[in-house]
């Protein structure tokens, strides 16, 4: 699915299932939110912090399924097109870090 079509698919989601969107503020405080969630996942289960047995059963594509959908949210409220700005700063972070990452001696094997 390209971006623009689950832009779409949120927003006839929102108008079928949602009473409205929820404003911006509130939309980046629930990204925040999902953010935070990820983070856990991540620091328990691929850093140093222990894993409580409650984290064990958190699913980490469905909670950066939810970072999406917010995100996704957040760009058609606010009129984003998010294919545009994809590809936008696809081509924008290859022209200026191909050179970069490939001469730093940290990421050599």
């Amino acid at each position: 699915m390209e971006l623009s079509g689950a832009q779409k698919a949120v927003d006839d989601w929102i108008k079928s299932h949602g009473v409205r969107y929820f404003n911006e503020l509130t939309n980046m405080a629930q990204l925040t939110e999902e953010v935070g969630e990820v983070a856990r996942i991540i620091a328990r289960r691929y850093g140093e912090q222990s894993e409580k047995e409650s984290d064990k059963e958190k699913d980490l594509g469905e909670e950066l399924a939810d970072v999406i959908f917010v995100a996704l949210c957040l760009a058609n409220q606010t009129g984003v097109d998010l294919n545009a700005a994809f590809e936008k700063k696809l081509s924008e972070k290859s022209k200026r870090d191909h050179d970069r990452h490939h001469n730093n001696p940290k990421l050599k094997s």
